[in-house]
């Protein structure tokens, strides 16, 4: 087979679409994966933390997103679209007034917004919001 420009370019083009049409369940798994991986395996409570997203982002470059985890040592943000799906961590001490925390996220399209707060008594927590992206931000 003679390769030129324009067929290695036509292979290319295929590959990524075909990459891009099966590229969220992949993310997906990658969550699943690193939430596993930050639990040990240990069963996940929800109802005790709080996550605060917005239902609809017109742009996926700069999405507010805070938590509110009342008795956690650390929160973990997970965006289950994303090409790299851990976001930030945020770890409080013992002598932390507030277990609260707020910041701007990117996100690549609508997706899910997971926390998974570990509890000073080594417990986790969970929290999970959908947000709705019109404009994504890594890349869309």
């Amino acid at each position: 087979m003679d390769l030129t420009r324009r067929k290695i370019l036509a292979i290319g083009s295929g590959t990524f679409a075909l990459a891009s049409l099966t590229g969220l369940p992949a993310f997906a798994n990658q969550t699943e994966e690193a939430i596993a991986a930050l639990t040990g395996g240990a069963e996940i409570g929800e109802g005790v933390i709080t996550i605060d997203a917005p239902e609809i982002a017109e742009n996926g470059n700069t999405v507010p997103i805070s938590v509110d985890a009342p008795g956690a040592a650390q929160v973990t943000l997970y965006a289950d679209g994303n090409p790299l799906p851990a976001v930030a961590t945020f770890t409080f001490g013992p002598l932390s007034a507030s277990r609260s925390a707020s910041t701007r996220i990117r996100l690549a399209g609508t997706q899910n917004v997971i926390a998974i707060a570990k509890m000073e008594d080594g417990t986790f927590q969970k929290a999970q919001a959908n947000v709705k992206v019109t404009i994504g931000g890594c890349g869309g």
